[in-house]
């Protein structure tokens, strides 16, 4: 008696049932087939990553060199810590640091609560929102030059808007940019009014995700406008409000296009000059590339440990 015989299908499904022959795995494993499957992504994220590296790492090390080397006619020679005595032993340096920190004061103050106001009062609003938002960060839009040269217009002492409308209510004409009292303000004024609109709409984003029954609480408890934002708003808004603030003080000590275009740069008596705009002074108009660089990294390590014990701090109250 034959065999019976298989049908073509059931001989294709006898032959897919039967194991596999063992054999090597295919040449460079699943890391290949993965590099193989993704590599345009790892074209673009390795291009990204080169890119960062050139433009942000390097210079980062090759200030720090800097720091401690003198070029003298294209000879590069390792000096030590002469750089930071010229820096420490400069008149200017102090007064670029009181400088600078009386700008990061007065930008907190002005600049970090200017936003959040405007953002609680869009909140409240029913109508108009989307025209205030664009209203608000319109400034932002404009090129810093442009926004710079507007105020230096409105801070004119002879035609400026400003000395007009003091002079059509009776009240005497400032120098606002030649008055050693008057220019850092004037200078934080036209700072915050052309970057607090990234600020403003990121708290009214903030504000927006609060839940509506906590306000609705806080008024069945008998709280008005100012308890409600003390004891509701802000705690909501607590982690967006650190990060801003570290984001700022970060930003503000390193001002420079408006004191340099506003006021030259150091200002009346030296009222305006910056740490950064020092840094500028020693690269370009003193071709010291060595103090240049010690005093950026002053400040480098300056910024980079306020921001490690405020993140630190930050955490510890968290937990």
């Amino acid at each position: 008696m034959s065999a019976p015989s298989l049908t073509p299908s059931k001989a294709a499904r006898a032959r897919h049932a039967q194991p596999p022959p063992d054999g090597p795995p295919p040449p460079g494993g699943s890391f290949a087939r993965s590099l193989k499957r993704n590599l345009t992504a790892h074209g673009f994220l390795i291009g990204a990553v080169l890119c960062f590296a050139f433009f942000s790492w390097y210079p980062m090390v090759r200030e720090f060199l800097l720091a401690f080397q003198k070029t003298d006619q294209g000879e590069v020679s390792w000096v030590g810590l002469d750089n930071l005595r010229t820096v420490f032993n400069d008149p200017a340096f102090w007064q670029a640091w009181r400088n600078t920190l009386l700008f990061t004061v007065l930008a907190l103050v002005l600049g970090f609560a200017v936003p959040f106001a405007v953002a609680l009062v869009i909140n409240e609003l029913r109508h108009g929102k989307g025209y205030l938002r664009l209203l608000v960060y319109l400034p932002v839009m404009l090129p810093p030059v442009a926004a710079v040269l507007l105020f230096k217009y409105l801070y004119d002492p002879g035609y400026g808007l400003l000395n007009e409308l003091l002079g059509s209510v009776g009240l005497p004409e400032q120098q606002w940019l030649q008055d050693p009292d008057l220019s850092m303000l004037s200078v934080v004024i036209a700072s915050t009014w052309m970057n607090m609109g990234g600020a403003a709409l990121i708290y009214l984003a903030a504000l927006q995700g609060i839940p509506g029954e906590l306000y609705e609480a806080a008024e069945l408890d008998g709280a008005g406008l100012f308890r409600k934002i003390w004891h509701v708003t802000i705690p909501q808004t607590r982690l967006i409000l650190s990060l801003l603030l570290l984001m700022q003080i970060i930003a503000t000590m390193q001002v420079f296009v408006e004191p340099f275009l506003l006021t030259g740069g150091a200002g009346p008596e030296g009222s305006t000059t910056t740490v950064v705009y020092l840094i500028y002074q020693y690269a370009f108009n003193f071709n010291n590339y060595g103090a240049a660089a010690a005093l950026g990294l002053l400040l480098l390590v300056l910024l980079a440990g306020f921001s490690a014990a405020y993140v630190k701090l930050n955490r510890a109250e968290n937990e």
